[in-house]
């Protein structure tokens, strides 16, 4: 018989997408390690979760930052359809478009977080994907400096709960209000202040001729803003209350006074903050700021807001260049993931019948339990199984009503009725 065409082969091997990731159970109990810790700091710190829809209309996204961020989305348009939609590259305009839409219900102030996969459409790199799991914590309605304090506490407190000291990483803090101040005082005229905080924004990745003949084109004298702004970070009041209010926190060893630091994005209004691991020159694990004029933009009344972002990329490859990242197995013990019981037949036939309607019966009691396919009856390679899948204890039925129970973890074994199996587990639990 004729071999067919080689269109026709069916040897194609299909690739996940450039920039994203297939997770199988090890690397996903790894994010789930991470995304616990977000959960649980954000709920201690008082926080409530929410959740928005992974696709919004496009230009929720471009009255924000304009028409020049549609290439840097995933944007579609319904076959047939009229409005075009992009998937999230972040969450904070489904945020502002969800509390404009409810403002005059809420309480003052709305603390939420949420922490789900975003998308952009841009070139893959170490620390940086197209898909990503992200962690939002923000604070609408409050103004003062001890809701930026707050936010810097939760975001810092995430990273204690991790292992991580403030000497592993470094959260740089400035306020770009002060900036934009010092940047009209140096010439810059105010429709062009925009440009002069991207353009510092940018300031560490542009050789030094680059940047100054931009400055010089937007007006912007380099060394008198310089100058101006060293001059001015003593007694400026914004940062002598913030670097208070953060000793008074117990966190102001973690802060250091960036004052490149002014975040690109344009909606920031006050105090603007990134995390980035201390001894290296690694994308920034997070950031945030003040933005105290975007609730409004999205048809909500005028609201204070402050708030960060965090993505699981940077974080894990920090997490792993220390060495914190847990074992598999800590990880599978801290999430709950370990089986109670691997349960195990001794190969009679009265044993084989009961494996069944035991682990449905110790199932209906809440326990984890699990079982082994093999055909095997050899107990050593099947106790081997019960130790790969992490169990706490090895059930061996010996019968249709007994079997003897081993503590795994001690290395120690007891004859056992399997009617009082589940109080047993219950008891050690």
């Amino acid at each position: 018989m004729a071999s067919p065409p080689p269109s026709s082969r069916q040897d194609h091997v299909f690739q996940a997408p450039t920039g994203t990731r297939d997770f199988y159970p090890a690397e996903l109990n790894r994010l789930r390690y991470i995304q616990d810790a977000w959960r649980r700091t954000s709920i201690s710190h008082g926080f409530d979760e929410i959740d928005g829809p992974t696709f919004e209309h496009l230009d929720l996204y471009t009255v924000k930052s304009g028409e020049g961020i549609v290439s840097e989305l995933f944007s579609f348009e319904r076959f047939g359809g009229e409005k075009k939609f992009a998937l999230r590259p972040e969450f904070t305009p489904t945020l502002a478009r969800m509390y404009a839409s409810k403002a005059g219900s809420l309480p003052k102030p709305t603390k939420w977080f949420w922490m789900q996969n975003c998308f952009r459409a841009e070139r893959p790199q170490r620390g940086r994907l197209r898909e990503f799991c992200q962690w939002n914590c923000d604070i609408i309605g409050d103004d003062s400096a001890a809701a930026d304090v707050e936010v810097l506490a939760c975001c810092i407190g995430m990273f204690q709960a991790l292992g991580l000291r403030s000497t592993d990483v470094r959260v740089r803090v400035n306020d770009r209000g002060v900036v934009a101040g010092i940047l009209e005082q140096s010439g810059v005229k105010a429709e062009r202040v925009g440009e002069a905080l991207s353009l510092l924004d940018r300031r560490a990745k542009i050789d030094a001729p680059e940047f100054a003949k931009i400055a010089t084109a937007i007006g912007l004298d380099v060394k008198r803003y310089d100058g101006a702004l060293a001059a001015y970070v003593d007694v400026a009041p914004s940062y002598k209350r913030l670097r208070d209010d953060l000793n008074s926190a117990g966190i102001g060893d973690w802060v250091a006074w960036d004052f490149g630091i002014v975040r690109g994005l344009a909606y920031y209004t006050g105090m603007v903050f990134e995390v980035h691991e201390a001894s290296s020159a690694e994308r920034a694990i997070a950031g945030g700021g003040r933005y105290d004029k975007l609730i409004e933009m999205f048809g909500g009344p005028p609201t204070p807001a402050v708030g960060f972002g965090m993505g699981d990329v940077v974080l894990s490859l920090v997490l792993q260049d220390k060495g914190l990242m847990p074992s598999d197995d800590e990880i599978a013990g801290r999430l709950g993931l370990r089986p109670d019981v691997f349960v195990i037949s001794n190969g009679t036939p009265e044993a084989d019948a009961a494996v069944v309607p035991t682990l449905a019966g110790l199932r209906r009691e809440g326990l984890h339990a699990r079982r082994s396919y093999k055909s095997s009856k050899n107990i050593g390679k099947l106790l081997g199984d019960a130790t790969k899948a992490r169990a706490r204890f090895a059930l061996i039925i010996e019968s249709g009503t007994a079997g003897q129970i081993k503590d795994l973890d001690e290395n120690t074994q007891v004859k056992i009725e399997l009617a009082h199996v589940a109080e047993l587990l219950r008891s050690e639990k």
